[in-house]
């Protein structure tokens, strides 16, 4: 948290290990990933790291990452990501491999790498093209430029956005406006009721999945991603297996 939850090559090891956890275990029917605290999902790499590491580790670095964000793609079980503020680089990366993003009004989206330099390197140059366009992909890569949850909602980038309204009981207004200190606290305790009315609704659409026959919500999911890499009478061969396949099963 103290660095709003950049990914370190620690964070990218546990991360992979919990992933390995919760794909092998059957009573777990929906993942939702979201950032400790309410300032950020995750700020991305650890530039910290970065300035210090030559091409040789820079190359390992981004591998380490890819492979676990390719497995949380890959994960035969829905992945929804609970977007709590700054999901930037491999932040919105990360973000981009699960299968529904839900976003906070705070959430901030963006591939800023190369005002340090560098372009996405895990996976923001294929994943954002699928998802916005490419033309739309460019201006986001080229600029570098961070866009509110509402604009990542209107293209395409998260499903839904989180807002607070009036039936949500926020504290007092401050009525010493010259006292920082407290309005600091006051925009804390919003930020917190703002995160936890997002992850109440990232749980409430993962119950709604679970209700679900679970084979039929498993070979969608591949069949979706087999969608986005392969041509359509490919495509509609392997439904047609994936199809067939679920008459095996009770549901």
């Amino acid at each position: 948290p103290e660095a709003l939850n950049a990914m370190n090559t620690d964070v990218i090891a546990e991360l992979s290990r919990s992933i390995d956890i919760v794909g092998f275990d059957d009573s777990i029917r929906v993942v939702i990933i979201t950032g400790s605290g309410e300032k950020s999902f995750c700020a991305g790499a650890d530039i910290a790291y970065m300035v210090n590491i030559d091409p040789m580790q820079a190359e390992k670095y981004a591998a380490s990452a890819q492979t676990v964000l390719n497995k949380i793609e890959k994960l035969d079980k829905p992945v929804i990501a609970a977007v709590n503020g700054f999901a930037l680089g491999g932040g919105c990366e990360l973000s981009m491999v699960c299968d529904m993003r839900i976003a906070s009004s705070n959430a901030k989206m963006g591939q800023p790498e190369v005002t340090i330099g560098i372009p996405p390197g895990w996976g923001g140059t294929q994943r954002l093209v699928k998802l916005v366009g490419p033309a739309k992909a460019k201006e986001l890569i080229f600029t570098g430029k961070m866009i509110s949850a509402q604009e990542a909602y209107e293209i395409g980038l998260v499903n839904k956005v989180v807002t607070l309204g009036n039936e949500d009981q926020l504290p007092p207004e401050v009525d010493d406006k010259s006292d920082p200190k407290k309005e600091k606290e006051r925009a804390a305790e919003i930020a917190k009721i703002l995160n936890k009315k997002l992850i109440n609704e990232c749980v409430a659409l993962a119950k709604e999945i679970t209700k679900i026959g679970f084979t039929a919500v498993k070979v969608s999911k591949t069949l979706i991603n087999k969608a986005l890499d392969t041509d359509l009478d490919t495509g509609l061969r392997l439904e047609i297996y994936g199809w067939a396949l679920c008459f095996a099963h009770e549901d």
